[in-house]
């Protein structure tokens, strides 16, 4: 059986560009509904950014949640993927 880092990498990479996605909804992809918190985690410490994409995943209330390189890397590349953001939160 595939571990829960694995099956979190695999649902984030097929984030297509240009989407976001909620920790809770790659928790959920990756068949632990409950473990948010712990995507967060596992998505911090991503070994692979360029083929997985941790920065389309962002907060259930819309803000953009943290990054490795920061927030204001992460709102950069969103924005220029794309994404509308505005007062650090993800407009639909």
């Amino acid at each position: 059986m595939t571990s829960f880092r694995v099956r979190v990498y695999e649902a984030t990479a097929k984030i297509p560009k240009g989407e976001v996605l909620t920790y809770k909804m790659v928790a959920i992809l990756a068949g632990s509904p409950r473990a948010y918190r712990a995507v967060g985690n596992i998505l911090h410490k991503n070994p692979n950014p360029q083929k997985v994409f941790c920065h389309r995943v962002i907060r259930s209330d819309g803000k953009i949640g943290g990054y490795a390189k920061g927030t204001k890397a992460k709102t950069a590349i969103l924005k220029k993927e794309g994404v509308k953001i505005k007062n650090g939160k993800i407009i639909i």
